[in-house]
C-alpha cells in the first residue's frame, strides 16, 4: 500500500467553500514533519486570501499525527463550542500542540522504513535486536525513537509507565486516547495497566485506519494524553537554539 498527500484541488475546493460560507475557519493540519500537506494548505490559503482579503481562514501545523492529532481536534471542538473565535482557536492550537503527549509501540520498523519515516539504518538495527520499538512525535513533528521493549507485554508496561511519568497533574479528571492497529486485545491490556496507575482515568478508543496503518503496520499500539509542556524537556543548548531561531 502507498499514501499521498492531500491534492491541491482538494484544498482549493474545501477552502473555497469555507470562504463562501462566511464562517471563520480553522484547518488543523497533519504534521509538516511527516507530510507536505501543510505546505500545500498554506500555499492555497495564501492564494485564496489574496482574492478574498476579508475572509478568516487559519491554517495551523499541529506537529501531530493520527491519534495524537485527534486529541487536539477533540479538545478544539470543545473550545469552539465554548465560544472561542476562529482567531483565538488558531492561537490556542499553536500552544496546545506542545501539551499533547504520545508514545506508541510497533511490531517492527519495516513499515515505517518503507514509508520513508525513519532511516533504514534504524530499522535494520531494530530488526537485528528483535525488539518492539517505542516511538513518539518530537517537537518538530517528526518521529523519534524513545526506547525498545523485549516483547509486547513489556512494551505495554512501558507505555503505561510513560503515561505515569508525563501526564499533566492539572485538573481533576484525566483521560487517555488508546489507538490500535488491529490489536484490540492489547488495547484492553493497556487500558488495564493504565487503570492500575489511575483508577479514575477516562478512555477514548480509536482504531487505526488504512492510511496511518500502511505506515506503522499491524500491531501498533498508542497512548495519547494531555501532558506537561514538552518544550520544557529540551536541553539548555536546544532551548538557546530555539530562542535564537525565534521559536
Amino acid at each position: 500500500p502507498s499514501t499521498a498527500q492531500v491534492p491541491v484541488t482538494v484544498f482549493h475546493d474545501v477552502f473555497s467553500k469555507a470562504i463562501e460560507s462566511g464562517v471563520p475557519t480553522v484547518y488543523l493540519s497533519f504534521t509538516s514533519g511527516l507530510s507536505g500537506s501543510f505546505n500545500t494548505a498554506v500555499m492555497m490559503r495564501d492564494q485564496l486570501i489574496a482574492e478574498h482579503p476579508e475572509a478568516e481562514l487559519y491554517v495551523v501545523d499541529t506537529y501531530l499525527a493520527s491519534v495524537a492529532e485527534a486529541l487536539l481536534v477533540y479538545e478544539a471542538l470543545n473550545q469552539r463550542d465554548n465560544g472561542m473565535t476562529a482567531r483565538e482557536l488558531a492561537a490556542w492550537a499553536e500552544e496546545a500542540r506542545y501539551f499533547v503527549d504520545a508514545e506508541f509501540m510497533v511490531d517492527d520498523l519495516e513499515s515505517l522504513r518503507r514509508g520513508g519515516r525513519i532511516p533504514s539504518t534504524v530499522a535494520y538495527a531494530g530488526a537485528k535486536l528483535d525488539v518492539k520499538p517505542l516511538l513518539n512525535i518530537a517537537l518538530d513533528g517528526k518521529l523519534s525513537l524513545t526506547g525498545v521493549a523485549r516483547g509486547r507485554k513489556k512494551g505495554i508496561k512501558q507505555l503505561a509507565e510513560y503515561y505515569a511519568k508525563h501526564v499533566s497533574d492539572e485538573g481533576a479528571a484525566r483521560f487517555a486516547v488508546i489507538g490500535n492497529a488491529d490489536c484490540p486485545k492489547d488495547a484492553d491490556r493497556l487500558k488495564e495497566a493504565l487503570s492500575k496507575i489511575d483508577e479514575n482515568i477516562l478512555f477514548l478508543e480509536s482504531s487505526i485506519g488504512p492510511v496511518i496503518g500502511s505506515h506503522v503496520g499491524p500491531g501498533m499500539l498508542a497512548v495519547v494524553f494531555w501532558g506537561k509542556d514538552r518544550r520544557e524537556e529540551l536541553s539548555v543548548a536546544d532551548r538557546i537554539a530555539r530562542k535564537v531561531k525565534g521559536n
